[in-house]
């Protein structure tokens, strides 16, 4: 009843000619919790703050329809929901459509690149969100969303920086969805299969003028490819992503990501290396860090599910020479208990240990430790939080 009035609220929005297609499947997912997070070692104390925060909640429209011939058409509008959030939905989430066939399947919309996909499938959250999710540090180049990063009298520092506020999405640019994607995804062959995407430039304007030389987001553009094995309890990939930003520099920005688990049926290992790059920035140069993570599950009852990880990003290296202090440990602990198959309780801990010259954040629901809400620390903060919560699919 429930997916029925949903269907038919979303329906009174759009013409009838938009619902006349059979087979449209509404799901979704409502996951919030009650955290208490703190802030220490920054310019400006947070302490103790309470919150009710919406992890990643999303309500979706998807469907297909038998062309003939072995085609099918499909898409898919998903859009991301906050409880305290106001206004219209939009295709903030995965949203495309595309055609499905013998040879694979071809998609245009917003999509989610198989690098960023990875991060997720080795991630031990649920919905691989929350704030003990390893988005926190991969691909961040020193939590630089950019992937820009410059140095000041020989320490380390951001440019070009988005200054997370608090209760934000806060990833790397190569953990977030790409607008403007064409992509390719392959049969499976023996359990391999290809994903291909391409990011078009097509907000580029006039001679990029009028938004600074640090970063340009009017002419973005790259490529994300990756090679996936799943096959039974194994899964393993490999992903390349680049991308060109519009600055005065051409900044080039690319990814390397590698990683893999193995479900043992009681309890479940993973793993990710994580390479992030930055050539041409500026008067810099080149800029490096590698990420390394381990992660794993165990069932301690038919409903209970401990969950663990640790992530370690490493000193950035500056033409080849490293910036001390500037990396970041990243360490959860957690409790998934499920009441159903759709209904979930979950309680978690997670301590984000930045070195003196790093302020990394979590990467969902930022506690807001480079913003002005917290003064504009410069590095070394340490961020540690609990959230008791519950998720509900449907």
């Amino acid at each position: 009843m429930q997916k029925k009035l949903i269907a038919l609220a979303v329906a009174g929005l759009a013409s009838t000619g938009a619902f006349a297609q059979a087979n449209v499947t509404v799901y979704g997912v409502a996951d919030a919790s009650f955290d208490v997070v703190r802030t220490s070692n920054a310019v400006s104390e947070l302490g103790n703050t309470t919150r009710v925060s919406t992890n990643s909640s999303l309500i979706g429209f998807k469907g297909a329809e038998a062309l003939g011939n072995g085609l099918t058409a499909v898409f898919q509008y998903e859009s991301g929901v906050g409880f305290d959030n106001t206004g219209a939905l939009g295709a903030t989430r995965d949203s495309y459509v595309g055609l499905a066939g013998g040879f694979g399947t071809v998609v245009l919309g917003n999509l989610t690149g198989p690098t960023r996909a990875l991060g997720a499938a080795v991630d031990v959250n649920a919905g691989a969100t929350g704030i003990g999710a390893n988005s926190a540090l991969l691909g961040k180049l020193g939590n630089n969303l950019l992937g820009t990063t410059s140095t000041t009298s020989g320490s380390y520092s951001a440019v070009g920086s988005p200054n997370c506020d608090r209760n934000t999405i806060c990833t790397s640019i190569f953990d977030t969805r790409w607008k403007n994607a064409i992509a390719y995804v392959s049969p499976s062959f023996a359990g391999l299969n290809v994903t291909a995407a391409y990011v078009a430039n097509e907000n580029k304007t006039f001679s990029n003028n009028g938004f600074g030389t640090a970063f340009n987001p009017s002419n973005t553009k790259g490529y994300d490819v990756g090679l996936k094995y799943a096959n039974g309890p194994a899964m393993a990939a490999v992903t390349y992503n680049a991308v060109s930003v519009g600055n005065e520099a051409n900044t080039d920005i690319s990814d390397f990501r590698v990683g893999g688990a193995y479900d043992f049926g009681m309890a479940s290992v993973r793993a990710v290396f994580d390479r992030a790059r930055a050539d041409h920035y500026s008067t810099v140069g080149t800029v490096t860090q590698n990420v390394f993570g381990l992660g794993a599950t165990f069932n301690v009852t038919p409903a209970g599910k401990l969950l663990a990880q640790a992530y370690f990003a490493r000193d950035l290296k500056v033409n080849g020479s490293s910036s001390k202090d500037s990396g970041a440990k990243l360490f959860e602990v957690g409790y998934e208990h499920s009441l159903s198959k759709r209904t979930m309780l979950k309680a978690v801990y997670a301590h984000l240990n930045n070195d003196d010259k790093a302020s990394y954040d979590f990467g969902i629901n930022a506690v807001g430790v480079n913003s002005t809400y917290n003064g504009g620390a410069t590095g070394g903060a340490t961020i540690q939080g609990v959230q008791l919560g519950l998720r509900h699919s449907f």
